[in-house]
């Protein structure tokens, strides 16, 4: 699919995506997943390059009768954003146990002995999949290269006032590896259609590598030390009011764990890392998207009482896939209700976006 990013008349396209921003209402209390966020953020703002480009190229005597600009929104593109600042006010307003009151403070979970208790066993799985992880034959990706992931996802929807998780959908993902700012980072394709993956809004330039587009190369160059490489991402990771930042640096680490090809040496670091940040755990009973079993990892969230599993397959300690859901019955939904799921199906290397490995 060919977009443009501006209209016949001269104007910039972008105008069109500052003042959709602007009418937006901010995202204030709720954070999905990084990867989910960044998932239907790209799948809005390319929905506006779609509809741009076909006013662009519209018969003369159709753009006589009416202005070239995006025409509104489909519900489908445009639910899951407003999800997220809807969300924000509806969180605010219960207490990790469900009542009215304020959000519980970061670090009333779990004691520091309690906490004490649980390093060392997650500690130990961890170190286990750690040394799988190491013992990988993943990679390298060259710089011409995309990782590409194909997966079954689920996300939440809040547009209509209470969480409504949606069924499962085929997600597959081109990520481009090369270097240097870059204004197209890849390919994504769900429900039938595809979009290209643009640069992050404000980048002019283009998005370089780093955590928000995590190149192998890049990954390649993290340290390889636990508590430096702990160290590192927590400093890439924005401090919010919104999120217990411990939990920000568990779900990155979620987020390149599964969106990429990782070196084994980084990922066995990463693992390790994991196992050092507070009210880190073992999952058991654990399961993906598609309801596949494994081992499981945790934390919970005390400030909005949700928790993010990651699954691991019981013999090989390879990644699965996530779940993210509530804790507690609140304001958005009960407890147990899900806010977002993923099964990787297929993750692989290629030398074009939209192009799929063989199996």
């Amino acid at each position: 699919m060919t977009t443009t990013t501006g209209t016949d008349d001269g104007r910039d396209g972008r105008d069109d995506r500052t003042e959709l921003a602007r009418l937006l209402p901010p995202a204030t209390g709720f954070a999905l997943p990084p990867g989910r966020h960044e998932h239907h953020r790209e799948r809005l703002m390319n929905q506006i390059d779609h509809d741009t480009a076909a006013s662009a190229s519209a018969p003369a005597s159709a753009k006589d009768r009416a202005p070239a600009r995006p025409r509104l929104l489909r519900p489908s593109f445009l639910a899951p954003v407003t999800a997220l600042a809807l969300a924000g006010a509806l969180v605010a307003g219960y207490s990790a146990q469900g009542g009215g009151q304020a959000p519980a403070q970061a670090g009333t979970g779990a004691s520091a002995s309690e906490r004490a208790g649980n390093a060392q066993p997650v500690a130990l799985v961890l170190n286990r999949i750690s040394d799988a992880a190491a013992k990988s034959d993943a990679g390298p990706v060259r710089d011409d290269q995309f990782v590409y992931v194909r997966s079954q996802v689920q996300d939440g929807d809040l547009t209509g006032g209470t969480l409504v998780t949606g069924p499962l959908a085929e997600r597959e993902i081109w990520y481009a590896q090369k270097p240097g700012p870059q204004k197209k980072l890849g390919q994504i394709r769900q429900d039938g259609e595809t979009f290209p993956i643009n640069a992050e809004l404000g980048d002019t330039d283009g998005t370089r590598e780093g955590v928000n587009r995590p190149t192998y190369r890049w990954l390649a160059a993290l340290p390889t030390d636990p508590q430096r490489l702990l160290d590192h991402l927590t400093a890439l990771t924005p401090e919010s009011d919104t999120q217990e930042h411990a939990q920000a640096v568990f779900d990155q680490i979620g987020h390149l764990i599964r969106e990429t090809v990782l070196p084994p040496e980084t990922a066995a670091a990463l693992y390790k890392a994991a196992a050092l940040i507070p009210g880190v755990t073992e999952a058991p009973g654990a399961v993906d998207a598609v309801g596949r079993k494994g081992v499981g990892i945790a934390r919970v969230d005390a400030r909005y009482s949700w928790r993010s599993e990651w699954v691991f397959d019981p013999e090989t300690l390879a990644y699965l896939g996530s779940r993210t859901f509530l804790t507690a019955d609140t304001e958005i939904g009960g407890k147990g209700a899900l806010l977002s799921a993923d099964a990787v199906v297929k993750r692989d290397v290629v030398d074009e976006a939209g192009v799929r490995p063989q199996d």
